[in-house]
């Protein structure tokens, strides 16, 4: 039998180990983790709408029309329309032709990955793409090349050399590093290569774009260049959820052959009418994105005038590159003593030797809160140094 406590205690002592924190109250920046209230950095509620008072009103108001639970799959008696009608809104506001509602991000690159590409089909995948995605392509059976970071040329050059159904699937802004694909560049060799290209926008959705509406819009891309477009609820629209939006014969192709749609009961109808309005305050919210954009160049030029290693991101991504396991649990470790929670990412999210600190805005954070982030940085900052120093010399 498989030594499962061994392999824990492995994990411990490579600095690997992970463990929940038990938060109390709204999802806001000040948060009560395991009984305490620190200012949090890790949240991917990009725009402060997890606890936004009128979407709260929309699910109260909500609840007594359409009840709680959705009860059974979409296509049994659980599609309500509800469901029906975010997924308009959702089309509407990716100007695409149709969308679906799925229950999470992960069960959306799952579903439509694995339904869009099978035996004997070719899937070229981005090497920092989600796990959601790799797993995607994995449950697929079909072949799976990755292509270097960001490599337009390497992805051309694969596929050039290879024949049959391709499909080329990439996140719009990479979770870990911060930075945005080049979309324009992919749709480009796409079409010339005749590859259905999927973009993962979960992280853009909310944040980049006219009025929110994502990074493919932000790279003036429509339909016909990104034809699979993938995007998730639960960050920049602060509710829960996942969707993909595309033309009409996908998203019924989709109904027939994505099995985590078919085969999961429908999430609560009531969070499907917060989440249209949610989608309103997204659109509305030039204002916020504008003050979003300002902390992160506040944090910017602060953390690099401290000398930290940041990664060449303009979203509120903001990693801190530290390199060892043991320094970055350090430094977090080090914050929270100042009343902060910033989480340290470490193998496998990320590459060996490529262990951070993971920073993320939020337009509800005030220039004060990174004004305190800041402060707390410098002085922790000895933590690198010290670090360094008990390196061996090469």
């Amino acid at each position: 039998m498989r030594d499962f406590a061994k392999e824990i205690e492995e994990r411990k002592q490579a600095g690997l180990y992970r463990t929940r924190r038990l938060i109390a109250g709204p999802q806001q920046p000040t948060l009560t983790a395991d009984g305490r209230s620190l200012l949090s950095f890790c949240s991917n509620d990009y725009l402060g709408l997890a606890s936004h008072g009128e979407n709260m009103r929309a699910l109260e108001q909500a609840l007594p029309e359409v009840g709680l639970g959705g009860a059974a799959s979409h296509l049994v008696c659980g599609h309500h329309e509800a469901h029906h009608r975010l997924e308009q809104r959702l089309a509407a506001f990716t100007r695409r032709s149709s969308a679906l509602f799925f229950s999470t991000g992960y069960m959306a690159n799952m579903g439509v990955i694995s339904a869009l590409a099978g035996r004997g089909d070719t899937i070229f995948s981005d090497r920092l793409n989600h796990a959601s995605i790799i797993d995607g392509c994995i449950l697929s059976r079909a072949r799976v090349r990755r292509y270097a970071h960001g490599d337009v040329a390497a992805l051309e050059a694969m596929l050039s050399a290879t024949s049959g159904h391709k499909l080329v699937v990439t996140d719009g802004v990479f979770s870990m590093d911060g930075d945005i694909a080049p979309l324009t560049e992919l749709a480009r060799v796409c079409k010339a290569h005749d590859a259905l290209l999927v973009v993962d926008d979960a992280h853009g959705i909310g944040v980049l774009g006219p009025q929110g509406r994502g990074s493919v819009l932000e790279a003036g891309l429509c339909q016909e260049d990104v034809p699979v477009l993938i995007g998730t609820l639960g960050k920049g629209v602060g509710t829960s959820g996942a969707f993909v939006a595309g033309s009409d014969v996908l998203i019924d192709y989709l109904v027939q052959k994505a099995r985590t749609y078919i085969y999961t009961t429908a999430m609560p109808p009531a969070l499907a009418a917060a989440t249209c309005a949610s989608l309103d305050a997204v659109e509305s919210g030039d204002e916020r994105r504008a003050h979003l954009d300002a902390l992160i160049q506040q944090f910017r030029a602060g953390a690099q005038d401290l000398g930290y290693e940041l990664m060449s991101s303009r979203t509120p991504i903001q990693p801190i590159m530290i390199g060892n396991n043991w320094t970055a649990l350090a430094l977090s470790r080090a914050l929270e003593d100042e009343g902060l929670l910033v989480t340290a990412i470490r193998p496998p999210t990320v590459p060996e030797g490529e262990a951070r600190l993971r920073v993320t805005l939020s337009a509800a954070h005030t220039e004060a809160d990174v004004d305190r982030l800041l402060q707390a940085l410098a002085k922790s900052r000895s933590i690198l140094s010290e670090a360094v120093a008990r390196e061996p010399a090469l």
